[in-house]
């Protein structure tokens, strides 16, 4: 007489529980290995930031796509030598053109004076973002060239000094944030658009996604 194998209690127990869900499946369905169970509740879902400008006056006439100089080893960003001091009211309290010329990249584009509308070459009003996520807002400055150009600095405080941590220089600029990272636009004279974030690395602003597209054929010459 032929005798049946015995199944050991593990398998067994295996077996029964594949045949429950395998019934289950017809009105409810199992979970599958990693999903839900019926009735779990599905975690909410963070909305992503999206894109504010720094200068909405600006950014109307400014390209919806971008560029900007991107950056290269570098030592650490040193305090400007004859920057005014940070007191208690932080960059915010700072004089923006103090600030701007005591920088040399930026001071040659000092002598226009503070503009308060786009149309004319000179240093626009400062914007304020905590970019390093410190809690402290750092500062945002753009300064306006008569050839069309805009430069884009941001400071950090550091103690009672002013730190550069960031500089660029483009065609047609515009800048915006995203959540703590920056967002400029540009449009160079080779007729193609680019857009580069900027994300704070723990020393200074660095880029993080450099994108170009062309908008019109490039000439071959």
């Amino acid at each position: 007489m032929t005798r049946s194998p015995h199944l050991s209690r593990g398998a067994a127990a295996t077996a029964v529980a594949l045949l429950l869900c395998a019934a289950a499946s017809a009105s409810a369905g199992c979970a599958a290995p990693g999903g839900l169970a019926e009735g779990e509740p599905v975690a909410p879902v963070s909305p992503q930031p999206q894109p504010q400008a720094l200068w909405p006056a600006w950014s109307e006439d400014s390209p919806r796509a971008p560029g900007v100089a991107t950056g290269t080893r570098q030592p650490p960003p040193a305090p400007l030598p004859d920057g005014p001091e940070v007191g208690p009211g932080g960059l915010a309290a700072v004089d923006v053109m103090a600030v701007v010329k005591a920088d040399k990249r930026m001071k040659l584009l000092a002598g226009k004076g503070v503009i308060n509308a786009p149309g004319r070459s000179g240093i626009r009003p400062p914007v304020f973002l905590d970019l390093t996520g410190d809690g402290q807002q750092e500062m945002v400055v753009a300064a306006d060239t008569e050839s069309g150009r805009t430069a884009i600095s941001v400071y950090a405080a550091r103690g009672k000094g002013i730190v550069p941590v960031l500089f660029t220089i483009g065609r047609r600029m515009a800048a915006e944030s995203i959540g703590q990272d920056l967002l400029v636009r540009t449009a160079p004279d080779d007729g193609s658009e680019q857009a580069v974030r900027y994300h704070w690395d723990g020393t200074r602003m660095t880029v993080v996604n450099d994108e170009r597209r062309y908008t019109k054929p490039r000439d071959p010459s």
